[in-house]
């Protein structure tokens, strides 16, 4: 993808973050980039084409970039796999993107499609580090890590990054004892 291409997109899950989908218009997006409508057009074609490639992104970004730098040290246990992914999860990385995201998905079929497939893959790829790593229960420990997460960003106010991760360091001796 060109640099140009994701920068537009970038600038979509911003303002798709701070603001919301609905904010998420050809003008607002032309304004941010400081480009004309045909720069837009020419990347695009149009802006049901671009919100499609705004979910793809989102899904590339957000879930198999994440998956993939981790597993790039596929060498290391899983056990130290998914201690790097929550460490990876619970960095301070700006606005709400998560949850103008699932707001998103409840109002579209499209990007209902995509949140389904970006939790099914986040959950499948927590099972598979929880099974390698020893718990008994792979599939409810995936889902609890998982539900911390997206609980925690729909608290009000969010709960801080910084203590989620500490809720996790908290959780994991307890899940490894139990794994044993």
């Amino acid at each position: 993808m060109g640099a140009e291409r994701s920068a537009w997109l970038d600038q979509g899950l911003t303002l798709l973050a701070q603001q919301g989908a609905p904010a998420v218009t050809l003008d607002r997006l032309c304004e941010r980039m400081g480009m004309s409508k045909g720069a837009f057009y020419h990347h695009f074609g149009s802006m049901p084409k671009y919100r499609i490639r705004l979910l793809d992104h989102f899904e590339a970004k957000c879930t198999t970039a994440i998956i993939n730098g981790v597993e790039a040290s596929d060498t290391l246990p899983a056990r130290e796999r998914l201690a790097r992914l929550l460490a990876e999860v619970t960095k301070d990385a700006g606005p709400p993107l998560e949850i103008a995201m699932r707001a998103w998905a409840k109002q579209d079929p499209e990007a209902a499609r995509v949140q389904e497939r970006v939790d099914a893959t986040r959950i499948g790829y927590l099972r598979d580090l929880c099974e390698q790593a020893g718990h008994g229960r792979p599939d409810q420990v995936a889902k609890m890590l998982y539900l911390m997460l997206v609980g925690a960003e729909h608290l009000t106010p969010p709960l801080p990054k910084p203590e989620l991760r500490g809720m996790y360091e908290l959780l994991m001796p307890l899940l490894d004892r139990s794994a044993s």
